[in-house]
């Protein structure tokens, strides 16, 4: 079941950077230094998904906001980084979900688990800008 969660995690991370590679190479140079030019989904977007989604306590979402800001702040930092390689972007970026995802369900019951399971896997276009 790890081994299904991680190839999802990692798809999704693979998926998610095409999707910002795309983006910055259509941005004028400027724009690709600005850290909207990256699309790394804000906490907010985040949060509201996952307190409707997992039906998050107000205790929950005070334990999980942290984890999302702390880990779109490394996102962020890793995007950012004109001194890594491509893969290794992927590899920080898969490492920093890994490890919020890890923390995030230390915080969740058993059935919310499960649907942060279902979550995952499937795609959320919204949280990166992509709605029309």
């Amino acid at each position: 079941m790890n081994r299904i969660r991680s190839i999802t995690i990692g798809t999704t991370m693979m998926l998610a950077l095409c999707a910002c590679a795309r983006s910055a190479t259509l941005a004028p140079v400027a724009a690709a230094q600005d850290a909207t030019a990256v699309k790394v989904p804000p906490v907010e977007p985040q949060m509201k998904l996952l307190t409707e989604r997992l039906e998050l306590s107000a205790d929950q979402q005070d334990k999980i906001k942290p984890i999302l800001q702390e880990l779109y702040d490394t996102t962020l930092k890793v995007m950012q980084d004109e001194t890594m390689s491509h893969a290794e972007r992927i590899n920080g970026v898969h490492s920093a979900r890994l490890a919020a995802d890890k923390r995030m369900r230390v915080v969740l019951s058993d059935e919310q688990r499960n649907k942060l399971d279902q979550v995952e896997s499937e795609p959320h276009p919204e949280l990166h800008g992509d709605v029309k």
